[in-house]
């Protein structure tokens, strides 16, 4: 089974490992309604079915399914019924969404119309191999709303080799992370809040030892997962100041984010997380949490004193209301905990593109596909996608949308993945920068948005911009999927291993990231900031 057409002779594909079972139970999981026809043209009487993809993070609340809530429902009637469009929504879990989406690119039959991802490397490999429709025509000719919404400097992070092969989605927040701690516990012990790696030794030892919240076995003085919002901001606050070139070469770009493994300082990070692991400070499987619902769960059941995550996430999932309920008086506060060497609480930052929106080549249906996106973009549409039923779901204040905090769980989980829904944008868009970022804030109740506020700020704290070369890393794309395992891999290795056996982990883990397309993203680099200069 070929995955598609080359682009460029000579050019293998990498994804041609096509796992059958894999493609017929993705297949069954999109096929919820009949579909009448397989053509982009939509005649009298027959309809065209387009097929979207989904993330499923395992959090759909109860009354719905993942293809079938209030939402899609919603785009069923205002965007499929009125253009004879049977819109059906296909899953793919969030922890393996670049493994899935290759089993589905690589049917070519079972792929759906429009798919997305944050991995800029899948994105720069799917074009270079032929895999996705130039959609320039598209925009132009389907999509003025959509064009107008997104603007070239938007459009541009969605192209390769001068050919627009993305929608890129409009990214509103560029703060990534901020830490958490358990002030009741701090009080209780009469601690001040960690602000260093140093300092958070200290706390989290006196966790263990004197059980503040009275856990017991259970107690988790710091929350882990292997997502990177758990470990990247400790990770980056070892890094040792960087020259340009060392910025530019030693960086390594994979999937959306860049990696610090060949950066001074990161064996140093390591090397805390070891005596952490071999203390009992941190959550003791965190290598096999991958989407985070054991660390959210264990925060959520008061067993954790300390962790960090994506800004507002324990507010917007719920997790510090969960906590709050089974915990009576129990206060988790945002802060700043990792100080560097400069005196900075750096840690990384978003580019300005959120996901990467595509349209298989395989496609028959890519002019229907452009008109749902550009039909996101215009009038109220992305409004109430994103917010919901005024009255019911918010009330709008100045302009801005206030969540009801009266609503009913019904009412509010009619927009509980309303990110994954609205694929143009990440963040909640209302139009002025400041009313987006209001809108950011107060969609949470409002006994939580002063803190929510300060995540967010801590978010935009000392952040460290993403490196990019003007023109895509080959290698990066060749090789980003494979070395993110690795990292995975060199990262919980590294950290469970005995203190005595760290240096030779270590040293074989890196030795082993090299061979694997670590030292060929290296070179590649290095001649690219040459070339630069």
């Amino acid at each position: 089974m070929r995955l598609f057409q080359r682009r460029k002779a000579g050019k293998a594909s990498s994804i041609l490992a096509v796992v059958t079972a894999f493609t017929l139970l993705l297949s069954a999981c999109s096929s919820g309604s009949e579909s009448t026809s397989s053509s982009g043209e939509s005649g009298a009487g027959e309809k065209t079915t387009l097929k979207v993809e989904i993330f499923d993070r395992g959090n759909t609340p109860a009354g719905y399914t993942i293809s079938d809530s209030y939402l899609t429902r919603f785009i069923q009637e205002k965007f499929g019924d009125p253009n004879n469009i049977d819109v059906q929504f296909v899953p793919v879990p969030r922890s393996e969404e670049v493994q899935k989406l290759n089993v589905l690119m690589a049917s070519g039959s079972e792929v759906p119309d429009i798919v997305f991802t944050y991995d800029s490397g899948t994105f720069n490999r799917y074009a270079e191999q032929g895999g996705l429709t130039e959609l320039t025509d598209l925009i132009n000719q389907s999509g003025p709303n959509l064009k107008k919404f997104l603007g070239d400097e938007t459009l541009a992070y969605g192209q390769y080799d001068g050919q627009q092969f993305a929608i890129p989605g409009k990214r509103l927040v560029l703060g990534k992370y901020a830490s958490y701690v358990r002030q009741d516990w701090l009080d209780a012990l009469g601690l001040p809040s960690p602000e260093t790696a140093e300092e958070l030794h200290t706390t989290l030892k006196a966790f263990k030892e004197k059980d503040p919240g009275k856990v017991g076995t259970g107690l988790i003085p710091m929350g882990m997962s292997i997502a990177s919002a758990q470990y990247e901001p400790l990770i980056w606050s070892f890094i040792e100041p960087l020259t340009e070139e060392q910025k530019y070469t030693l960086t390594q770009q994979l999937g959306s984010n860049d990696y610090p493994t060949l950066l001074p300082g990161f064996k140093d990070a390591l090397k805390y997380m070891n005596t952490l692991y071999n203390e009992g400070l941190m959550s003791k499987d965190f290598g096999l949490d991958k989407d985070k619902k054991k660390l959210w769960e264990d925060v959520s059941n008061g067993k954790v004193g300390f962790y960090t995550e994506d800004a507002g996430e324990i507010y917007i999932s719920g997790t510090y209301k969960n906590l709050q309920t089974n915990q009576p008086g129990a206060v988790m506060t945002p802060i700043d905990a990792f100080k560097n060497s400069e005196g900075k609480f750096a840690k990384p930052a978003y580019a300005p593109n959120a996901m990467y929106v595509m349209i298989p080549k395989s496609s028959k249906n890519a002019e229907a596909a452009m008109k749902y996106l550009d039909w996101m973009a215009s009038g109220n549409n992305l409004f109430d996608l994103q917010f919901g039923v005024e009255n019911e779901n918010y009330e709008l204040v100045d302009g801005v949308p206030l969540i009801k905090d009266d609503a009913s769980p019904e009412i509010a989980g009619r927009i509980y993945n309303s990110g994954d829904i609205a694929i143009i944008v990440n963040g909640k868009y209302v139009g002025e920068d400041k009313k987006n970022e209001e809108a950011y804030v107060v969609q949470v109740e409002s006994k939580y948005r002063d803190d929510m506020r300060k995540s967010v700020a801590i978010s935009n704290t000392d952040t460290i911009q993403p490196v990019r070369f003007s023109k895509p890393i080959d290698a990066e794309a060749r090789y980003g999927n494979g070395l993110k395992d690795k990292f995975m891999e060199f990262f919980v290795k590294t950290t469970i291993s005995k203190p005595a056996d760290f240096e030779a982990t270590y040293d074989s883990m890196m030795k082993d990231y090299m061979a694997s397309g670590g030292q060929a993203i290296l070179d590649e680099r290095t001649e690219a900031y040459k070339a630069m200069k």
